[in-house]
């Protein structure tokens, strides 16, 4: 059976209201959580990017029993994969096991401001196998000494590790990612994530050793009773989505998204995204993931404002509806 998540999407709210909200999600009967970790929003119109991790710690005391993931944190620019393994390693015993690592090789959005440039993708998934493999001596206790062909690490250790350390997912959008996703699934990787429902993804993680494993895709919804209100509200946050990652990870700005999808019509928008109230459309666009092979499919409410009907409205029609798939 498809479990079913909430997306605590940091960049269309704030900490506060980010917990608030995952703690309401929990109540209705999400399955599990994912937050996704920015340093800026896509566009100005959603308007926030607090700290993911001061969120995670904070929804780690607030709810009981959720799971929490982060979708995803990249380990190599703006945050050192040492630094990346103590973090996750406290999250796992703040959440009392509650927590899975997505990591992924990182958006130009967010990796430039610590001014080390914007490497190529072939050289981004250089880096995060390196930091992987780093990370995953950390969680394997000890001192860990490194040097490699991006990383340095001197003698480091965890000295609060729990006895089971969080697994790790990873991000998967083309067959670069993919075959990159495939070779560390017999070694490095528990999960595959993906934010398209492509059963080839699935498919080359499972045959590189990711038989059995979960695999975590993603896709925004809107709901709105006003199903014009929701396209709109879609157009003007969400345009950028169907962009692909190609794209999406070399802009290097809101400005830029802005550009880049000023073409966009709300008509192209609601053809990919789930908008209004209608039940039978919103599993319907939704079902792509279930048929590609996906275990876990997290949702989106698009607009930081409009959480709580939604997850009202999920705990009464939306979830036993997608619970029938």
């Amino acid at each position: 059976m498809v479990r079913w998540g909430y997306t605590m999407m940091t960049e269309q709210a704030g900490p506060r209201q980010l917990v608030d909200d995952v703690v309401r999600a929990e109540q209705v009967g999400f399955d599990f959580s994912v937050t996704s970790d920015h340093y800026f929003p896509w566009l100005d119109s959603q308007g926030h990017a607090p700290y993911a991790w001061s969120v995670l710690g904070a929804a780690a005391q607030a709810t009981s029993s959720i799971p929490l993931t982060t979708y995803v944190t990249c380990p190599t620019v703006r945050y050192h994969p040492a630094v990346v393994a103590q973090k996750a390693a406290t999250l796992q015993l703040l959440s009392e096991g509650r927590f899975r690592l997505g990591l992924g090789s990182g958006e130009n959005l967010n990796e430039h401001v610590v001014g080390q440039g914007w490497p190529s993708a072939a050289v981004r998934h250089e880096m995060l196998e390196e930091a992987i493999e780093i990370i995953r001596a950390l969680f394997g206790g000890g001192y860990v000494t490194h040097h490699g062909t991006h990383y340095d690490v001197d003698s480091a250790k965890l000295w609060d590790l729990p006895d089971q350390p969080p697994p790790i997912g990873v991000a998967v959008s083309g067959p670069r990612s993919c075959r990159l996703a495939g070779r560390l699934a017999g070694r490095l990787a528990d999960i595959l994530i993906a934010t398209e429902p492509k059963p080839e993804l699935v498919g080359d993680f499972e045959r590189n050793g990711g038989g059995g494993k979960p695999r975590i895709g993603q896709i925004p919804v809107c709901y709105d009773p006003d199903r014009d209100a929701a396209i709109a509200r879609a157009h003007d946050q969400f345009r950028w989505f169907g962009s692909g990652w190609k794209v999406n990870s070399e802009l290097p700005g809101p400005a830029s998204f802005a550009g880049a999808t000023q073409f966009v019509r709300p008509d192209d928008v609601a053809a990919s995204i789930p908008c209004g109230d209608d039940v039978e459309e919103f599993t319907e666009l939704i079902r792509p993931f279930v048929d590609a092979g996906f275990t876990d499919v997290a949702l989106v409410q698009i607009g930081g404002d409009h959480q709580r009907p939604f997850l009202d409205w999920a705990e009464k029609r939306l979830l036993p509806a997608l619970r029938e798939l």
